[in-house]
Formats: structure tokens, sequence, C-alpha cells
């Protein structure tokens, strides 16, 4: 039978030791504590007691050298201080538009159509019974029109007065246009320019400026015996057109209310010679002398004077 020894030269255990644990026998305790009355737990060991078996709680290692302890942040404290505030605006501006909304469907409602009623009549105030005077730019005729252009102007010769003329105020140096229509197309009145350097004369683009239009009619009946012209037409063939003579009668107007304020007496549409290029009528082979232009000056200088 060989003995057994420890490893490594440790000691051999003491046979008479006891194992681990209190010592037998009743543990004693301090003074003036129960006998055998095990310590609370985690009470650390008595100066005459033994360490409790389950061993004695460890307490936390103490901070590393140097270091502060840890402080409180107050980032979480001003985020819900911010958070809050903003709730607390937006709470506010909804209330705001809620009572905007209230205050607003307190407002009176649209009027709504009805049958019209009249104010009580003032029994001191007589009626009136005349009409209200019409403004002097809108003359008491329907057929009043706006002109656009100096071609317009030719409707006074229609009796159709031109609101936007200048007004008469005189035959003295007034602007002047004068129209002639011709027995083919009563109804059409061609401009006759006449007296380019005069005082009279209005250009194209001036019609504004016109306060008197002069309108020289046909005077039916008035055609004398042709004059026979040869041309040629279109196709180069001969043809023979009746050239004929008549007469107008030159009355004014003013431009602007329609009304009749002088005569310019007769005027002479001459068909002395054939005129060098012709416009004539097809069907009857005719063509009208124009206004002599001479004829038409020395009126409007006798009006204008």
């Amino acid at each position: 039978m060989s003995d057994s020894h420890p490893p490594y030269g440790g000691q051999q255990p003491d046979p008479n030791a006891a194992p681990w644990g209190p010592p037998p026998g009743p543990p004693i305790g301090p003074p003036g504590s129960p006998v055998g009355q095990p310590l609370p737990p985690g009470s650390p060991v008595t100066p005459t007691g033994y360490p409790s078996p389950y061993g004695a709680p460890v307490p936390p290692p103490p901070p590393p050298y140097g270091a502060q302890p840890p402080k409180s942040s107050n980032k979480g404290l001003w985020l819900g201080l911010g958070i809050g505030a903003v709730v607390m605006a937006v709470l506010v501006a909804c209330g705001g538009v809620v009572g905007f909304f209230a205050l607003a469907g307190d407002d009176d409602p649209e009027p709504v159509a009805g049958p019209e009623t009249t104010a009580p009549e003032n029994p001191n105030t007589a009626p009136s019974s005349a009409p209200p005077a019409l403004p002097e730019e809108q003359p008491d005729n329907n057929n009043a029109v706006t002109a656009r252009s100096s071609s317009d102007m030719s409707a006074v010769c229609e009796g159709s007065p031109i609101l936007n003329a200048a007004p008469y105020t005189g035959a003295k140096g007034t602007k002047v246009y004068t129209f002639a229509n011709s027995p083919e197309r009563p109804q059409s009145w061609l401009s006759k320019s006449v007296g380019f350097n005069k005082p009279y004369y209005a250009k194209t683009a001036e019609w504004a400026s016109v306060s008197v239009v002069g309108c020289l009619t046909f005077e039916q009946g008035s055609e004398g015996t042709p004059r026979k012209c040869q041309y040629k037409d279109r196709d180069d063939k001969q043809v023979t057109v009746d050239y004929v003579s008549s007469r107008y009668t030159l009355t004014f107007y003013a431009a602007k209310t329609g009304e009749k304020i002088g005569e310019g007496g007769r005027v002479n549409a001459p068909a002395v010679r054939c005129p060098s290029f012709i416009s004539y009528n097809k069907e009857t082979m005719k063509a009208y002398a124009q206004p002599d232009s001479g004829a038409i000056e020395l009126a409007l200088d006798k009006f204008t004077s």
C-alpha cells in the first residue's frame, strides 16, 4: 500500500481538520442577541461570529482615479419643454382658426334678390316729368356711328352722325372731307380730295380733326349726250364706251351731329374729252364723268372763308 502525496509537493491534508463550514456546536452571537438566531441576510460578519455560509455581498468597485461621477443632463428636460411649446403653439393656432370661422359664421348672409323696393317720395319735392338730357357727345339719333377711318366719315351723307368727329364751331378754318356717289351706285360714296394746299384740307390719317362733311349727290335726269370713247379691253379687243356727263349737288353737314349747315351749289361732271383710263359697266357700256375738282375747290373756298 503506497502513500498518496499531493502533486507538485503540496502539503497533505490534516486528517483531524474538519471540513469547510461552521464549527460544531451552536454559534455564539453578540451579547444580548438570542443565541442561535441567524443574522439577517446581507449583514456583514459580526466581530464575534462566523462568516455567512452564503458569502457577504460584494460592494460595487470604486470609480477610477480622477473620474467624476456622471452628472444628470438637462437635455431631456429642454427637449420636453420645446415639444410642449410647439404643441401649445399649434393648439393656439388651431383655436384662432376655429375662432375665425366661428366669428365668420356670425356675419350677415349675402342679400338675396327679391322684388324691387322704392324709397318713399319726399312730399316737398315735385316729380319731374321731363326726361334727362342726353350728353352732347351722344346726339338723339339712333343712326349715329363711331368712325375708325377716314372712309367711315362718309356715313354722314347717309344721315349718320359721327360720334367721335370734331365738333363744329364755325365754317371758317374748319377741316372738310368731300364724298360723291354715282348714278349706278347711289349708296356708295367715294372720297373726292381737293385743295391739298388749303387750310380746310385734311389727310386721311387726320380724320378725327374733321368737323364738316361735303356730300356730292348725283342729280337724277342730269345726264348729257354721251361721248363715244374707244378703248381696248383686257383681251386687247376694241370696245366703244359711252362717256356721260352729269351734275351733282354739294351740301355741307356738321360731322358730329349730322345737321345741315350749308349749300355748295351745283357741281358739273363734264365729259369734254375721253380720259386715259376709264371704268365702265360691261352690260350698259357706259361710264359717268366725275365731279369737277376745280368746282369743288371753289365751293370749299367760299364756304370756309
